[in-house]
């Protein structure tokens, strides 16, 4: 039982009722409450402050914490599929392992938690911090993200499919990445994801930068052609013409060190024009 003794009397009268009544703890204080392995399908906690509270193997399917604190809390392995998780705090929480299929992160401040071998699958998260958080494993097939993460912010085999817009804290200012770039930014560090907030047939351009050769004049350029959750990589080489490249996934896997920016279509054609007039012939853009 918490320390609190209204939040005790709540959670005793709770537990001895012989109904299927659902527990409204709301703007109680349950911090460092054991409720590991606790039956809390459909709980309301609204304000409730469960900061350092256990709630390992809980069921908490279709709960409410909309406010609530649980910064530390444990939910190992915990059940949070469609939780109602707006503007939650899980600062440090330990969500490994827990399952938050189809749950609602909405304004979710979950800096520095743990989300190890986690299930994000049909989650929404918006707007959810993600500073210095360990994704490490976590399953994120058909997920809203449109979250906030740093260079700490660790996404070692993460998978799955991914639709949003990120920004990138670094050096005190925010940077959007989405689509392609997205994409490639959490490959190189170790998921394997899809970005699918880009169209049907999208193509986008990339050139390949060194300090010798700037965006103006870059090395190369290459190209990745969509078809759906499928897509094509392409480089424009000496033949004149677009073919088959690996450097993109090799950039991805951390074998490529070579830098590059995305680009529009127009300074893609102006490249494949001038290494046409430079080398002579016709190409295949």
């Amino acid at each position: 039982m918490p320390d609190d003794p209204e939040a005790a009397a709540v959670l005793r009268i709770w537990s001895a009722a012989n109904d299927e009544t659902t527990l409204d703890a709301s703007q109680l204080n349950l911090s460092r409450a054991d409720l590991s392995g606790t039956d809390l399908a459909l709980a309301t906690f609204f304000d409730t402050n469960l900061a350092g509270a256990r709630l390992a193997g809980a069921d908490l399917y279709r709960a409410q914490s909309a406010d609530a604190t649980l910064d530390n809390a444990d939910l190992i392995e915990a059940s949070l599929v469609k939780a109602d998780l707006r503007e939650t705090s899980l600062r440090g929480a330990d969500l490994s392992r827990a399952n938050l299929g189809s749950a609602d992160l909405w304004k979710v401040d979950a800096r520095s938690a743990s989300f190890r071998q986690a299930t994000l699958d049909g989650a929404s998260l918006i707007d959810v911090q993600f500073q210095g958080t360990d994704l490490t494993g976590v399953s994120a097939q058909n997920t809203t993200f449109q979250v906030v993460i740093d260079g700490d912010t660790v996404v070692t085999d993460l998978f799955g499919t991914l639709h949003g817009r990120v920004h990138l804290s670094e050096s005190g200012s925010l940077r959007e990445l989405a689509g392609l770039e997205l994409e490639l930014w959490l490959n190189s560090r170790g998921a394997s994801v899809q970005v699918v907030n880009s169209p049907r047939g999208t193509t986008t351009y990339y050139a390949r930068i060194t300090d010798e050769f700037p965006r103006s004049h870059p090395a190369g350029v290459v190209r990745r052609r969509r078809a759906g959750l499928s897509f094509r990589d392409e480089a424009f080489t000496r033949n004149l013409r677009w073919e088959p490249t690996e450097y993109l996934r090799l950039y991805e896997l951390g074998h490529n060190e070579d830098e590059h920016v995305e680009i529009t279509e127009a300074e893609a054609n102006a490249f494949v024009q001038q290494i046409t007039a430079k080398l002579g012939g016709g190409a295949d853009v």
